[in-house]
């Protein structure tokens, strides 16, 4: 829903700013992936969290990093391997 939601968004500031619009939908789809900081962000953290005798707290001391680390990549690889 996320992506649904920004993709519009995305999109009319590519062509409001003149550039290509596939890094901008690319930044979309990846940050609307990105769902380590919560159980409650995907389906399958939802299975494991009860299952696996999970706390709220251990998502986000792994997901919080992992969010950053995935932030930085997408920072300098989007305009690397799709150019404005």
């Amino acid at each position: 829903a996320a992506a649904a939601l920004m993709f519009p968004i995305s999109l009319a500031t590519a062509t409001a700013t003149g550039s290509d619009p596939r890094p901008f939908v690319m930044a979309v789809t990846f940050s609307a992936s990105l769902s380590f900081l919560s159980p409650i962000g995907y389906q399958t953290n939802m299975m494991v969290y009860a299952l696996g005798g999970y706390r709220f707290t251990d998502f986000l001391r792994v997901g919080a990093p992992l969010t950053l680390a995935c932030l930085i990549m997408q920072l300098v690889l989007l305009p690397i391997v799709f150019p404005f």
